[in-house]
Order: C-alpha cells, then structure tokens, then sequence
C-alpha cells in the first residue's frame, strides 16, 4: 500500500459556463499582459457568466457546504516564486511534475466578522511571450461565504448572497509587469463556528480535504484491478482556445465483476471535482476520492458494496491546461497568411494518455463505447472518431457538438480535435465517407491524400474481407505532433509532411505519404478492430501495421516500387538487435516509460521482418487466410501472440474454403508437394506456435554459419551479438525457415533449422550457395571459405545473377561479420569494389549505409588523412553511377529517391561536377527570389550548397519560414543543418527548441542532422546535455524521440573520453529524469562497439585504402574534404 498525500472532498452540481455539465470550481486564468479591464465587473441575475479581461466568471453557482476555502495554484512552466508571502499564509505544497508545484493555502472561518487578506504573486510570461503556459488560480468557496461574505474591491462592493455568485476579482496593479500582485479581500459575516477548518499545525480537527498522514492509496500496482469494467462513457468537454484550458464532465457506466467499495481507473494532472455515484432509482451520491501521482490513479470511494453483477454509473468532473506537450489534450498552431497565431486543440492518447484527457480505464483491454459532446465558439469545427449528429446552441454564443456512439474500443484510440480547418471529402467503393482536414491555408495539399485514403481503404476492405465498421474515416493534418501519425479509430492524425502533397514534391515525399497513410488504414484492423491485451504484444499492432503498409502499397501503387525499401526496415532492426541491451518482440512491460520504450524498431520493424518471414514460410495465401480467421475471431476483442498463431496453424482444415478471395482448397493441395530434397514440413506438421515462440520471445537474431563438403552443407546457428563477452550469445536457440538458391540453379530451396545444427545434402557439387533469398528470413549468414570468396568472384563477375535484394543482403552480412570477427575487413571492402558497376538503389544505399559510418568514426577522431582518404574511396567508386544522374525529376521512384541520395551525398563530399551545377542552380534560385522551379528530387542538393555561406543560410532561413510548402520546408530544414557554419547550427538547435520559426517537433531531426555534421557534432551534445530535462518534458521520458536523439547525438563516438563523457552525464540523472532508459544503455553499448572496431581495424583500413585508391592520402586530403 502506498501513502497518500491529499483527499478531496466534494462538492454538489453547479453549471459550468453555459454548458449542461455541473461544475464546482471558479476557474481564472490570467494570459498575461492580457489580463485588462475591459468595462465594470457587474453580476447580472440569472445563469449567466461575465468575462474580464479573459477572466471568465459563472453566476448562479452553487458550492455544497465547505468549512474552509482552499486556493490551489499551479504554475506548468515554473515553481511558485518564492516572493508568496508566507506570513501571511501558512502553505503546504509537494511537486508535481519537474517545475510544477501544488499548493493549499487555508484560512479559519471565525464566529464573528473577520477579514482575511491572502496575497500571493504570481510569474507570469512576458509580453513578448504571451502563448507561453498560463497560470491557473482555483477559488473554493463555501456556502457560508456566498451567503454572507462580501466581496469588496478598489470601486466595487458585491453581494455574491444577492447573486449567488462566487465573486473574485483580480487587479493588476501593473500591466506590463512580469510578476503580477493579486488581492483577494473577503469580509465575512456570521459564520457557524462550528464549521471553522484550523490551519494546518494548529490544534483543531483536519478538514475532508487535507489528507491525514495515516491516509493510503488503496492499490498498490500499476495494472489497474478487474473489480469493475467500463461499459460505456459519456463524454463532455469544453477546451477554450482563447484561455488555452478545458473543462468537462465524464459519465462512466461500469459493471462490477467483484464485491468492491472502490473504483480504481486512471488519471493524470486533472483538477478533479463533483465525484458522485449514480444509482438506478436513487438519489446521487456524493463519492470521496484519491489521487496517486506517481501511479497515475484515482480512487473513488464509496460508502455502501457496489455488488457483483450490479450496473452503475459514476459522474466526475474535470479541468486543466491544454498540455505544452505532444500528448494527452495538447495545444497546437500555426502561423495564419495574415501573420495571426492560431490555435488548435488536438489529441493523442497512444500509449497512455487519454487519462490527461478526462478519468477513464486507460488501459487497450478495457474496451467501452464512448458518446462525446465538445464545446465550441461558432467560428471553429470539432470533430472526434465518430460523425457528428447534431449541434445545440449554448449561452454566450457556445455551441456544443453531438456526436454519434462509438463501436467498443480502447480509451487510447479516442480522439477529438477543435479547429478552424477546412476538409475535402470523397466517398470509397464501399461507401465510407473519406474527409482529410487541413488549415485553410494548406487545404488545397490535401488531394493526394485524400485519393491514397479511398484506395486503400478499398483495398483492406477487400483484402481482408471484413467492411470497415465507421461511416467515416477523417485524416487531420496536425501542425504539431510527434510522432508520424496516429490511427485513432475513425480520425487519423498526422504530420504536415505525412499528409500534405504538392506536384512538385518529391518521390521520397509521395512515397512517403503513400506509407504512412497505408500504415495507419492497416490499424483499424490491426489495432482497432483487434488489439493486443496489453502493451508487451504491441507488435501485433505495429509489426503487422508496417507490414501490411508494404502489403497494401506494393498491389494499390505498384509504380512506387515499395518492395525496394524493405529490407531497410529489417537492416534498422537489427542494428538494435545485435545489441544485449535490445529486448523480445513481446516483453513484460508496466510503467507508462516502459510502455513508451516498446515504440521502437523491434516492435515496428522486426515485427513486420517475422511477419514477412512467416508469410513466405506458409505461402502468402496460407498467411492471408490465417490472419483474416484471427481478425474474424476477435474482432472488437483483445489478443495476446497465441491467438495470432492457432489462427495460422492448420488453416488448411478450416471449414471456410473461400476467404476473402483465396480458395484454400488449391494451395493446401499446392502446399503438401515439398522438394525431396529439402526438410520441410506440411501444414499438418507444422507447430507454429513453437517456431514464431523462438523469435517473439526471446531478444537478438540468428547467425547461420554454412559450411560446404561437396554436396554436404553444415549448417549451425548462434545469436548474432556485438560484444565482447561469448557468454551472452548462448542459450539461445530458434527455429528458422533457411531458404537458399545454387549457382545450379535459381528454384528456391527450403529447410527448416531446429536445432542447433544440421546437415542438408544437395542433389550435387555447386560453385557457390545464397542462402536467405531476398533476404526474406530474419537473420544473419556467414560463409565458411571459399564460401565468401565464391560469392565475391560472383559479384564482380556478373552481379546480376543476384536479385538487388541478394545482394543488398550481402553487402549487409558481410560488413556486419565483421564486427564480430567472423570475417576479417579486407573481405568486406574486397567485396564492395563490385559496386562500381551497381544501379540498384538498395545495393546502392545499403553500401553506403556500411562505408560512411566508417570515415563517420574518423571524424569524432581528428584522424583527417584516413578519413579524407575513405571518402575519396567511396566517392571514386560510386563516381560512375553519380555522373550519370540527370538534374531532372525522371524516371521511376526508385531511380528518383537514388538520385536525390547520390547528388546529396557527392556535393556533401564537394564532388566538382555536382557542386558546380548545385552552386549555378542556387545562384538562380536565389537571384529570383526562390520563384524559380527546381527539380524536386535535386533541390536538397541545391539548398546544401547554398546554406554553406551566411548569405545562402540566412536567405534559406527567411524562406523556410515563409513557405506554405511543407516538402520544402523539409528540405530547406535538412540543408541548414548540414551547413559548416557553427554559429548558425546553434542558431538552428535554439530555434528548434524554442518553437517559433521552426517548429519543436523537428528538433529530434535537426539535432540529429547537426550532430553527423563533423562541424556540429560537439554542439549536439552539449546542446543535448543543456536541455536534457526540458527535452523530457516536451517529448514524454521513455518516447522514441528521446532514444532517437540519445542514440543518433552518440552513436559515432568511439574514444574512452568520450565514453566517460557520456557515461558521466548519464550517470549523473536520477530514476526519474531517465538514467534507467534503454537508450542509455544501447548509447553505451555501441561506443564501446565502436572503440573495440577502430582499434582492431583502422590499421588494415590504412593499409588497405593505399593499395586500392588510385590517388594518395594527401591528394585525397584536398579533393575530398567536406564543404
């Protein structure tokens, strides 16, 4: 049991500023330098409420019986100064969160007339900052004190009995400054003395609303109990827009699985009041209730048994900020043409913050419906998952928004946004309304999206057989969000750049969009209509989502070419894999940090790896069939891994012989004719649960040696880790479906590896053996010699008897075994000089995703002869497909995206030809004042060699801040920060923290970008170590965007100084600002990889780059060093 620090009481109903929900809390909010008489405060009589300033006050509001008033002040951006005069006021207070403080002041009711004076000051943002947090005082009131107090102030005597109003009135004795003098002067009048509350300290009894120390929190885990279950939530909520705060009321009706006198559910940094349970023919009962910060909790505690079986209802109410943050209820905004800020209020609750939101069960496996009303003014939109079936006006020109009943789902896919945006709709072939909402000044980016969405809506709807269940799927454009995109059921949410399309964007950018909009449509099966119990299996959302958005774009646009990304996704998850500190695909999770942790590329790409691996393991039509029985099976349920694989075992028994398009009769009977000479296994003998257990269950991957005796092949498998220590690669074991193809012949071969080794014989001798066929397995092969000089010979003799994929796969393995020894350096780089006759763009990429990391580790050294002499290497060799790059926009979208990647990387490298024609090209751009049209695919070339001059960056500047355009914007962002200029790099990172011109969402990007810069990668550290908690706090402890920025700012280290550097400051966090983080330890892990690969290495990459650039170091030195 935990102890508890506070116990609120509660208060009865009072109307909440025009709106149905009753309300208990007079809520004042002071915008600074805002807050301005605007004309004499005066009560009208009635239910209505006056604004001053943005002071907004209720009348007709009507407190229970309190025996003390209580003001609670917290400040979001800073703790309370401590200017609060503490004579005056006796405060208790206990932090928050970081700089959030939480403070009770109490004063005593006397018998007789008395005065109590409290003042307080308060730091307020400065003029020049005024969207900064706003500081909330809540005034409680007792029923004493409205029925005979005055409220007297400078002008002005109240009668809040006359009234019944609970008056406040705020004076700013000074407009412009920043710390702002508040007076509140009650007179009070004959109230009972048997009502007076003590000062805490003092003799006398504790008031209901200070928590005795003896008090504790009734639950003692961070799993919420099974007591109760929500049914059904019926939602109200007011976001203000001008006051940058929201207010609501939540109805929950629960069913009770257990004898219980306390509901246990979740909530988060709410002002929380009017706690009653509702029971069917009875009166409201007022319920006491708990808070558990660190938890996260709320306990609501009720009288009398809430009885088994038994239905009930419970109404809270609610009030906060709209979060500075990414998540939660959170603000966001934009620049309008006429140079306005504009608001927004928008969500996202994925993974645990919906409880920011309003009190709820947040967590996937409580499913309910939810009915919600939003509050707006007339001149915005709301929209929330499902479509809006009325609008009822509300005093003071309010309007509130009906909306219909949602299908049963999880509190994180609850979404709801209010806006002035604009929306283009479509209907798809099946009848689905598809709306993509912008702000009115990008609406007319929004119809590429809006054609990408009906496609391939229809083509799930097809695909899996099972109708999309909405009426409606709106995609929003959000012009501040962390992540990628959200698939709230019903209202997907995204980035600009993942949402917006211009025709002269590039192919990387509609490829881009294509994914991520086929990535959130796949979730409102995976994910939505079928979601995993709990947060450990996140990968049956996110693994099948990545998935089946290659799926999904391969057959819907085959003319982007997706299956040449691919194996990307995979090389990106094994780059963590191989690491000790990596973790299962499904792994125990409980903390919302935990939880936040599982968003990275295990859970994303190496779910979608195994997928693709157990996908050509059972055929595609075998696996189509297998996963439309699991989402049949459960849909509107909640899932753990085993029901994903009883749905794929035995599909060729299932008594459905037609499943959405497949007919299962054909390939089972297909399936059963296996190659003699390979150890498969039917369907009838295939566990898939013991083989797909090996690669969910447990951490890394597979290492297959393969061993060649005429026409033996030994084979033996071993985790694949970099580390120093043997012991950590044993007692790991998996079951894997080896694929293989001989120069004899191209048939595909399969063979299932179950134990630790095995032999298979081939039908003869052969020259050389590919194992891993485009790459479809998830692992790792090495080739005993002469296997690897086989494959060598192959590659500069015909490399084209490899698919791309093949040899994208060797280039990978055989550069990773080095790292572990398994082969020595010289073979890897003998193997890269083929890629002097490469077209392909994954060869391509994937050599010089291996080869630039090496001079990378050079330039954190100061080793510029070696590392110059690297980057002529590559450049030399690469020097044949470079030139021939045309500065167009033609061709495929492979060929395209590969173009943009050479030009970038050969003017980077300060190649004559490509800086030549970039610098020319510039000078134009910029001469007409960038209304010149550049090829799209050729521009971030253009604008890197423009950003190395002042003049050139402060002209890309001005324009990133000018432009509609958010593809170039993208561009314009990446070119600045592979300037040379260090003090405009730091200008950069202070500008993308601060939120202004650029906007803090990047800042993971530009952080990263600087700190690969070899003159900006010191400023990425410091800057990292600077603002480490104020990164915490915008982007949530545990997020990718903390790992990424960890991991990328780091990652090329490779000195002991460094090492310590970084363990030092690490080191030096506490538990709670984030010293537990995986990142952190995958930080350490890799520096140290990297400090034991430059040790063993760089002399035989010395040695090795004399002997095969056609022009010495020095030479070297002068062509190729960086702009």
């Amino acid at each position: 049991m935990r102890p508890r620090t506070r116990v609120t009481s509660n208060m009865t109903d009072v109307p909440l500023l025009g709106s149905i929900a009753p309300w208990t809390q007079l809520s004042l909010w002071f915008p600074s330098p805002y807050l301005v008489e605007k004309e004499p405060l005066s009560t009208p009589e009635g239910g209505m409420y006056q604004e001053w300033g943005y002071v907004s006050l209720a009348s007709d509001m009507r407190p229970s019986l309190m025996s003390n008033g209580s003001v609670y002040t917290r400040t979001p951006a800073t703790p309370i100064p401590a200017s609060v005069d503490e004579n005056l006021m006796e405060t208790m207070g206990r932090p928050l969160s970081g700089s959030c403080q939480f403070f009770s002041m109490y004063w005593t009711v006397a018998s007789s007339p008395a005065v109590v004076a409290m003042w307080g000051t308060l730091t307020l943002p400065t003029p020049s900052s005024p969207e900064k947090p706003l500081d909330l005082l809540v005034v409680h009131l007792s029923q004493e004190i409205l029925n005979d107090a005055l409220v007297q102030v400078p002008g002005h005597i109240l009668h809040p009995a006359r009234h019944r109003a609970a008056l406040v009135y705020a004076i700013m004795t000074q407009q412009d400054a920043h710390a702002v003098p508040l007076l509140i002067l009650l007179v009070l009048e004959a109230c009972a003395p048997s009502l007076g509350a003590q000062l805490p300290g003092r003799d006398g009894t504790k008031t209901p609303h200070v928590a005795a120390h003896d008090q504790h929190f009734p639950w003692d885990r961070m799993r919420l109990p099974q007591t109760v279950v929500p049914l059904h939530y019926n939602l109200t909520i007011h976001p203000n827009l001008n006051t940058l705060h929201f207010t609501g009321v939540v109805h929950i009706e629960l069913e009770v699985v257990e004898d219980t006198t306390t509901i246990i559910l979740h909530s988060s940094e709410l002002l929380i009041s009017n706690v009653l349970l509702l029971v069917p023919g009875g009166p409201p009962r007022p319920l006491r209730f708990l808070e558990h910060p660190a938890s996260e909790q709320l306990a609501l505690l009720s009288d009398q048994v809430l009885t088994k079986g038994g239905r009930y209802e419970v109404q809270l109410e609610f009030a906060a900020n709209l979060s500075d943050s990414f998540h939660g209820f959170y603000k966001s905004s934009y620049r309008a043409n006429s140079g306005e800020i504009r608001y927004v209020a928008s969500t996202q609750f994925e993974a645990t913050s919906a409880r920011a939101a309003f009190p709820c069960f947040d967590e996937p496996a409580f499913k309910a419906n939810f009915t919600i009303q939003i509050i707006r003014e007339a001149r915005h939109i709301a929209i929330s998952n499902m479509p809006k079936i009325s609008t009822v006006e509300l005093a003071g020109g309010l309007l509130k928004d009906c909306f219909d009943t949602s299908v049963r789902m999880s509190t994180y896919l609850v979404a709801f946004i209010v806006s002035d945006f604009l929306s283009v709709s479509q209907t798809t072939q099946h009848g689905v309304k598809i709306s993509v909402y912008a702000s009115p000044e990008k609406i007319h980016q929004t119809t590429y999206a809006l054609d990408a969405a009906v496609k391939l809506l229809d083509f799930y709807d097809d695909f899996f057989a099972i109708p999309y269940p909405l009426p409606k799927q709106d995609l929003v454009a959000i012009p501040d969000f962390q992540s990628g995109a959200m698939e709230n059921w019903g209202l997907t949410t995204y980035r600009e750049a993942g949402l917006l399309f211009q025709p002269k964007s590039s192919a990387s950018d509609k490829l881009g969009i294509t994914m991520v909009i086929a990535h959130e449509l796949a979730h409102q099966w995976f994910g939505n209509l079928v979601t995993m119990e709990w947060w450990n299996d996140l990968w049956l959302n996110e693994g099948f989502a990545k998935f089946m958005e290659f799926v999904s774009v391969d057959v819907a646009y085959p003319e982007l070419q997706v299956n040449d990304f691919f194996l990307d996704k995979c090389f990106n998850a094994m780059e963590v894999d191989s690491l000790s500190s990596s973790h299962p695909v499904s792994t125990p999770v409980e903390t919302p940090t935990q939880i936040r942790e599982m968003f990275d590329d295990v859970s994303y790409s190496k779910g979608a790896c195994i997928l693709n691996m157990l996908r050509d393991f059972l055929t595609p039509d075998a696996f189509k069939t297998g996963i439309i029985r699991y989402l049949r099976r459960y849909s509107y349920q909640n899932t753990v891994n085993s029901h994903l694989w009883q749905s794929l075992t035995n599909v060729c028994q299932s008594d459905e012989f037609e499943v959405g398009g497949v007919k299962q009769r054909d390939f089972c009977l297909e399936g059963k004719l296996q190659p003699g000479g390979s150890k498969w296994y039917t369907d009838d003998g295939l566990d898939i649960r013991a083989i797909m257990d090996t690669w969910t269950l447990q951490e890394g991957f597979p290492l297959v040696t393969v061993e060649v005796k005429g026409r033996e092949v030994r084979l033996s498998q071993e985790r694949y880790l970099k580390t120093d220590d043997p012991s950590l690669t044993e007692g790991f074991l998996w079951q894997i479906p080896l694929t293989y193809i001989t120069s004899r012949s191209n048939a595909i071969q399969r063979f299932l590896l179950k134990t630790k080794t095995d032999v298979l014989y081939l039908d003869e001798e052969v020259e050389w053996l590919k194992f891993n066929v485009n790459m479809s397995g998830y692992y790792m092969v090495h080739y005993q010699q002469p296997g690897w000089s086989s494959l060598i010979r192959l590659l500069q003799s015909n490399h084209e008897a490899l698919g791309s994929n093949d040899r994208g796969n060797l280039i990978n393995n055989v550069f990773q075994l080095v790292s572990v020894g398994k082969v020595e350096l010289d073979m890897a780089l003998e193997l890269s000089l083929y890629l002097s006759r490469e077209m392909e763009i994954l060869p391509v990429t994937q050599g010089l995703g291996e080869l630039v990391p090496l001079y990378k580790l050079m330039e954190k050294r100061d080793m510029e002869t070696l590392e110059n002499q690297m980057k002529g290497y590559i450049v030399e060799l690469l020097q044949t497909i470079i030139n021939k790059q045309q500065w167009t926009d033609a061709g495929s979208v492979s060929e395209r995206v590969l173009r943009s990647y050479l030009l970038l990387f050969a003017c980077v490298r300060n190649h004559p030809p490509c800086v030549e024609t970039a610098s020319r090209l510039f000078n134009s751009w910029k001469d007409l004042d960038g209304n010149m049209s550049l090829p799209s695919d050729v521009s971030l070339a253009v604008f890197t060699i423009g950003a190395q001059t002042p003049e050139g960056w402060d002209f890309l500047y001005e324009k990133y801040g000018r432009s509609p355009d958010t593809s170039v914007k993208s561009r314009i962002k990446t070119a600045l920060s592979i300037s040379p200029l260090k003090d405009k790099l730091q200008l950069l990172l202070e500008e993308s923290l601060r939120g202004d011109v650029l906007k803090t969402q990047d800042l993971p990007h530009v952080l990263i970008s600087v700190s690969k810069n070899r003159h900006g990668y010191k400023l990425a550290w410091n800057f990292l170590r600077a603002n480490w908690h104020a990164l915490i706090k915008k982007f949530g402890e545990g997020s990718s965007s903390i790992a990424r920025m960890v991991n990328g700012v780091t990652d090329q280290y490779s000195t002991v100084h460094m090492l310590k550097e970084v363990q030092e400051f690490f080191g030096s966090l506490t538990k709670e600002t984030g010293s537990e983080l995986r990142c952190i330890q995958q930080t350490y892990e890799t520096i140290e990889e990297n400090i034991r690969w430059v040790d063993k290495h760089l002399p035989l990459l010395q040695d090795w780059l004399d002997k095969h650039t056609s022009s010495g170091p020095k030479t070297q030195n002068t062509r190729h060093e960086d702009l």
